[in-house]
């Protein structure tokens, strides 16, 4: 009997992406061969996103690119969308399941008949019930794989769905982060970004509920003590929940880069009330203050938001001149866009679209300033890179340590590889080029 096919498409984040793999491992135990979403297969599963409505647009379009494939595959829609709004995924030509927070790591269990259902089929909870953690960790690049310790958020920021879609805060235990961690190491894979919705909370429903036996800083620790592995890169962490003393220790750690992805989300005090995040901007520019007192190389990536209800010009250029002023070396820039269920869809002070994008415009301008800015800091000195796998118009291109991007002419022999090197100039695609120092670390 011939193996059924199943392929996997991920809109949304790291931690998205970690799930996927740990969705399809599942798969591969039943018997199934995974295959690339491009391919006809006999399932796919998409996993979606709810954090802009970009990310809503885009799972019709995988919809309609699977059943163009094959009309008669079994289509399953999982993730944070399918969570929030499953009855709208479920009315989607050609979705044939929709799976909640809860269920989507069970998914096997609800494909025992593969033929098309008028209708798609829901089981999603209430996310009351989201409260039991499944460790799952990403290995579909060589490179580096997303580990994830952490689900859900007890914040309640008021533009944002992931509560709605997660549930609360609860961590991994520390035994099975590092039992994960291990397994990735032995497959060769030389670098591991840590991941969560809330990563500075960890330690939080460790056991099934509100007791804390370990701290984010006590898992930084251990991590940094596992075999095999040569980095370790902490993704996404909340200003107010990163400390001091773990700046600190990943200036020090064996393992740890220099590399921070700090949320700001907006430079006027005014603003941050309103969303209700728990700093205010002074202690933001304190984070990135220690960053640089002990870490003057690190790479400081921003998210920050445009557009949110009630954002004046004078708000806006509060945050332009703040981030303008703040020694950082990247911005994400998101347009505010309204999310049912959520505080601010009902605030008032509605920003036009057109507004948004100019401000928007505007930001994705300065990004592209701190980032030369930032790389141009770094030529002359030496790092270490590690090259990915895919040959881009003849070159091979690499992070360091502290994410710059670095460009050399493609030699397969490099994939997967550390090595010494120099940055000499950048490219007009705004990599870096580069010299090998010596011989591979």
């Amino acid at each position: 009997m011939e193996r059924k096919k199943v392929a996997f498409y991920t809109l949304g984040c790291k931690l998205n992406f970690s799930e996927t793999s740990t969705i399809a491992r599942s798969f591969q135990e039943e018997g199934f061969d995974r295959v690339e979403f491009e391919e006809v297969a006999d399932i796919y599963v998409i996993n979606t996103c709810s954090v802009t409505e970009n990310a809503d647009k885009q799972f019709k379009q995988y919809v309609k690119k699977a059943m163009k494939l094959n009309d008669k595959a079994f289509v399953a829609a999982v993730g944070c969308y399918a969570q929030l709004k499953p009855e709208e995924l479920a009315a989607v030509d050609g979705v044939d399941l929709v799976l909640g927070a809860t269920e989507k790591f069970k998914i096997t269990d609800y494909i025992n008949d593969l033929s098309k259902n008028d209708m798609g089929e829901v089981h999603s909870c209430e996310i009351q019930e989201a409260d039991f953690y499944v460790g799952s960790y990403s290995i579909g690049d060589r490179t580096r794989a997303f580990l994830k310790v952490q689900d859900g958020c007890d914040y309640k920021c008021t533009y944002c769905t992931i509560p709605l879609a997660r549930g609360i805060s609860r961590s991994d235990t520390m035994e099975n982060v590092l039992k994960n961690a291990k397994e990735i190491s032995q497959q060769g894979i030389k670098e591991i970004v840590l991941t969560g919705v809330n990563i500075g909370d960890y330690g939080k429903g460790e056991f099934g509920n509100k007791k804390h036996e370990h701290t984010f800083l006590e898992l930084v620790q251990e991590l940094d003590k596992v075999d095999g592995i040569e980095r370790l890169r902490i993704s996404s962490i909340e200003p107010n929940l990163l400390r001091n003393e773990t700046i600190d220790f990943v200036s020090k750690s064996r393992t740890f880069v220099p590399h921070f992805h700090i949320p700001l989300q907006s430079g006027s005090n005014d603003i941050l009330k309103k969303m209700k995040r728990r700093y205010m901007r002074e202690l933001y520019s304190e984070r990135v203050a220690k960053i640089r007192e002990v870490m003057p190389h690190a790479c400081i990536g921003v998210d920050v938001i445009v557009g949110f209800p009630g954002e004046t010009d004078e708000h806006f250029l509060e945050t332009y001149h703040f981030l303008n002023e703040l020694d950082i070396s990247y911005l994400h820039v998101f347009t505010y866009s309204e999310r049912d269920n959520t505080e601010a869809a009902s605030f008032e002070g509605i920003v036009p679209a057109n507004v948004r994008a100019k401000r928007s415009k505007m930001l994705r301008g300065l990004s592209v300033k701190k980032r030369r800015a930032f790389y141009e800091s770094q030529l002359g000195t030496s790092r270490t890179v590690l090259f990915e796998g895919e040959n881009k118009e003849g070159y091979i291109h690499g992070f360091t340590e502290n994410y710059v991007k670095v460009k050399t002419p493609w030699n397969p022999e490099l994939v997967n590889t550390l090595h010494e090197i120099t940055l000499t100039k950048i490219d007009e695609d705004g990599s870096v080029r580069m010299e090998f120092a010596n011989i591979p670390v």
